[in-house]
């Protein structure tokens, strides 16, 4: 996931330098495609901060995880029948926040996506060259974004229906493959929430797995201090796993979110520029 937004993020990055090398200034274009770049730039804008939202949080839920390695710190002595139950609740509360505590704002971003992809079409451009080659860049940058995205919210709000088949026509070079990847990927999404999967991130479901049996090798009953050290050791390992990938994770949100700003805000500006031209030119004849 981190490989595939810092993609996202060159791509839009590209997008920025070819609207430069084509030397095509934004007073030259379309009334209407600049309100399509800053309406969807506000959208991206809520997608990274619902991203960055759910990233907290399970960041936060790694407190209650490193709180349970801390009790059970085997290096130290063996755990009392105290720690046991201390270990026991957090988990527990480990287990509740995952399921009840989902960021809300994850939750209006099917709405987002899906404004996206109603807008999601070519626009034309009339006796432009460098307009057309825009409107197709620009075209391909929204079905890579809405693709990605549309994942993404999948895997954090583990559900399907967020998921978008998007229509590429074949006057794109590159529309085969990127169906094919589409197929593929969302496909195997699909395919793993039929099988009954209710968590699709790895590292969230590996943890998920090793809090569910220190869970039982802490409910009270005796059981062998070697399988109670083992499980305590392979959460530790699998929780130092998903907190790096969150951080990598977040750090290339963060990114993203910049250059997506960083666009919207150039935009704006060589919008006030013209505007500040003609108001000069009017106070010298006036």
């Amino acid at each position: 996931m981190s490989c595939a937004m810092e993609s996202l993020s060159e791509t839009h990055t590209d997008i920025k330098t070819l609207i430069t090398d084509l030397q095509f200034p934004v007073s030259d274009w379309d009334d209407k495609w600049m309100d399509m770049y800053l309406d969807d730039s506000v959208k991206l804008l809520d997608i990274c901060i619902a991203f960055s939202s759910e990233l907290s949080r399970l960041d936060q839920g790694q407190l209650l995880i490193q709180y349970v390695l801390h009790v059970l710190d085997f290096s130290r002595s063996s755990p009392s029948a105290e720690q046991l139950v201390r270990a026991h609740t957090s988990l527990d509360d480990w287990r509740l926040q995952q399921i009840n505590s989902r960021s809300t704002k994850l939750g209006s971003c099917s709405s987002v996506l899906q404004g996206l992809h109603a807008s999601l079409h070519m626009e034309k451009s009339r006796n432009s060259s460098k307009g057309k080659v825009l409107m197709r860049a620009l075209f391909g940058v929204k079905v890579q974004t809405i693709f990605i995205c549309s994942t993404f919210i999948a895997a954090l709000s583990c559900s399907s229906k967020v998921l978008t088949d998007l229509v590429v026509p074949d006057k794109f070079l590159w529309s085969e493959a990127f169906n094919d990847l589409q197929g593929t990927v969302i496909g195997e999404i699909r395919k793993l929430f039929l099988c009954g999967r209710v968590i699709i991130l790895k590292e969230v479901e590996a943890v998920d797995k090793c809090a569910e049996k220190l869970y039982a090798l802490t409910d009270g009953v005796g059981h062998e201090a070697d399988l109670l050290r083992e499980s305590v050791s392979e959460l530790g390992d699998s929780a130092e796993k998903l907190s790096s990938g969150v951080e990598l994770l977040s750090k290339q949100v963060g990114v993203f979110f910049q250059i997506v700003l960083s666009g919207r805000d150039a935009l704006l500006s060589n919008l006030r520029v013209p505007d500040m031209k003609q108001e000069n030119n009017l106070e010298k004849h006036l």
